[in-house]
């Protein structure tokens, strides 16, 4: 249990991307309140919403390693790297499927009353625009330099 304590339960870059990550999805069901005026509960585990969870996490990652390693470091590379496509695919790939199910979700509505097709709606928002994308990265870069900075102070 020892080695636990002073592993993975005293790994700030590990606790400072969580954080991250947990602050971001708490966050994504009240700006539903906003936008929605309502809360969304259903915003706590599920993918897009403002801000990006998926952006606070790598980011706070690759943050908390160059504080740590050097952001000339191999893994600070490698953890930049790993953001830049996690948040390509945020804002890009996923967004875009989002979108699909959206006008599949309509053709099917259609469908649906004429009588040709079975009830079956597909999860729309899947993804994040590029403004939740960033204030995502900008959560992430702020808890880990919190975290990190905390250590030091």
């Amino acid at each position: 249990m020892s080695s636990l304590r002073n592993g993975i339960f005293s790994n700030r870059i590990l606790w400072a991307a969580v954080i991250s990550w947990a602050i971001a999805q708490t966050l994504k069901t009240f700006t539903s309140l906003i936008t929605e005026h309502r809360i969304d509960w259903s915003k706590v585990l599920g993918p897009g919403g403002m801000p990006s969870s998926h952006s606070a996490f790598v980011t706070s990652l690759a943050v908390a390693i160059g504080l740590t390693e050097g952001w000339d470091s191999g893994m600070f590379a490698v953890s930049f790297v790993l953001a830049a496509v996690v948040m390509y695919d945020a804002a890009g790939v996923r967004r875009a499927a989002g979108k699909q199910a959206r006008v599949l979700n309509q053709l099917m509505t259609i469908m649906l009353t004429e009588g040709h097709l079975p009830a079956t709606k597909l999860r729309e928002l899947l993804g994040h625009t590029p403004f939740e994308v960033v204030m995502g990265a900008l959560l992430g870069t702020a808890v880990a330099w919190l975290m990190l900075r905390l250590r030091r102070g």
